[in-house]
């Protein structure tokens, strides 16, 4: 089975000072970034492409 990246992008999310937020559906979290500005969301994703979309919301650099 593919890898999950949930728990290392929630990791990094919070070393960089993101919180999670209500109002997150289904497997999909609400995140805010001090960095970005931005609220975006987290999904349970096993797609790197889509872990890395989801740090560059947040104003990080890729990391998978």
């Amino acid at each position: 089975m593919a890898k999950d990246f949930y728990d290392q992008i929630v990791a990094r999310l919070r070393a960089a000072g993101c919180w999670q937020i209500d109002g997150g559906k289904g497997s999909h979290d609400k995140w805010c970034s001090p960095i970005s500005g931005r609220v975006f969301t987290v999904p349970r994703s096993k797609s790197r492409h889509t872990a890395n979309e989801v740090l560059k919301q947040a104003g990080l650099k890729k990391g998978f």
